[in-house]
């Protein structure tokens, strides 16, 4: 018998077997097959029985989240750049309402409902494709004076309260581009550490004068009174200048141990995503250049970052066995951070509110997108390129922002 006789015959015995109800007739049935067909008894058992055994079909799950829905957080994802899936989160509880209202998105009731009630791990999943990973690396080598340095403590992360609202983390970023010749731009970083308020400031050179002139209106603008700065060993920072306007406003000062970046951690955070992911490690140094960092640092990008970037703040951490275990605080701004604090006075709440209250994120996005494409093509006409040059174009914005353009990415609409 071969072996389409064989599959034949047995199909004609299966619905034979699967008809008799007695014990007796199946294995009559069995026997018959195994004598014709010379097969393992086993074997033959589990061929007459194999569909019983057949594991039932999986349905997939259902999309929970619509195309309108996903259209719609690309659209507050892009609004508040590009947040992680714990931070846009907690924007969307709170933002999506408001954006509603300034027409930013066009969404229906039940649309916002769902955008309000999806978890972090969806909102990664979903944007998973629109994501992009930069990686920047900054390095730092100055010598220091140990005769004045004496007179500055040290303290180290730990020996830092955090729970103290007037201590400031300060640092400079630099932006010489690929040689440190010459004078050209540098921003100062200054982040509140309690609360995450960040301010910068733009200045040509790193001189201690011009140092203390940043200080002054970085201290004009911060929310929170400053009642102590941590800067690391540079000595644009640990001078007579700065010392003396701190001890003149009665301003304690600290400083951390050498190579040891994480005594200044929380400024080196905001040095990435608050200046390199905006300006990039191109070289700045003309007027002009500066006048529209400046404008940024003052008006939009300070507005942008401290209203509507939710930070997450480290709450526990523990070790078990090998591996550290971490737990982080909700994502909050640093404008509802200082709301929620006992010790913010009632009229800074109130003057914090009507600004929070007047503010367009959206809006804000594009001020700051328009002030950065007008400071590329400043650098552009200093480096000589007068000629447009699309590809050339992508390549700058990539280097500068920090964002890669997906050109091959259609988004729909939701405006």
């Amino acid at each position: 018998m071969d072996m389409a006789s064989r599959r034949q015959y047995f199909e004609i015995l299966k619905a034979r077997y699967h008809r008799a109800k007695k014990r007796d007739d199946k294995t009559a049935i069995l026997n018959e097959y195994c004598e014709n067909t010379k097969q393992n008894r086993k074997y033959a058992i589990q061929k007459f029985n194999c569909f019983l055994c057949m594991p039932p079909h999986k349905h997939k799950r259902a999309e929970v989240y619509g195309s309108k829905v996903i259209a719609a957080l690309i659209r507050i994802w892009e609004i508040f750049d590009y947040s992680c899936g714990q931070r846009l989160k907690s924007q969307l509880e709170k933002e999506t309402d408001r954006l509603r209202e300034f027409k930013e998105i066009r969404i229906s009731d039940k649309t916002a409902d769902e955008l309000k009630k999806i978890s972090s791990a969806t909102i990664d999943r979903k944007l998973n494709r629109q994501k992009g990973i930069m990686s920047v690396r900054v390095k730092h080598n100055k010598k220091q004076n140990p005769l004045f340095y004496q007179s500055i403590p040290i303290k180290t992360s730990h020996d830092q309260n955090r729970k103290d609202t007037g201590l400031y983390q300060m640092d400079f970023v630099e932006h010489c581009g690929n040689s440190a010749a010459g004078t050209y731009v540098y921003s100062m970083s200054c982040v509140n550490v309690t609360t995450g308020w960040w301010e910068g400031e733009a200045i040509m050179g790193a001189g201690q004068t011009r140092t203390v002139e940043g200080f002054r209106e970085i201290e004009k603008r911060a929310a929170l009174t400053i009642t102590e700065i941590h800067v690391d060993n540079d000595k644009s920072f640990l001078n007579r200048h700065l010392k003396g306007h701190c001890d003149h406003k009665k301003i304690s000062m600290s400083r951390s141990r050498r190579f040891k970046k994480n005594d200044n951690c929380f400024v080196e955070q905001k040095n990435l995503t608050h200046v390199r992911n905006i300006f990039g490690h191109m070289r700045y140094d003309t007027e002009q250049e500066q006048t529209i960092m400046t404008s940024l640092y003052r008006n939009e990008l300070r507005l942008y970052k401290n209203f509507f970037q939710p930070i997450m703040s480290l709450k526990e951490k523990s070790r078990v066995k090998s591996k550290i275990k971490r737990k982080y605080s909700k994502p909050t701004t640093p404008f509802h951070k200082i709301m929620a604090l006992k010790s913010t006075p009632e009229p800074l709440k109130q003057e914090l509110q009507n600004i929070y209250d007047s503010l367009n994120p959206a809006e804000l996005k594009r001020q700051i997108d328009k002030k950065i494409w007008k400071l590329f093509n400043l650098y552009e006409m200093k480096m000589g390129n007068t000629k447009s040059n699309p590809h050339k174009k992508q390549s700058v914005t990539v280097k500068t922002l920090g964002k890669v353009f997906r050109d091959s990415i259609t988004h729909a609409s939701v405006r």
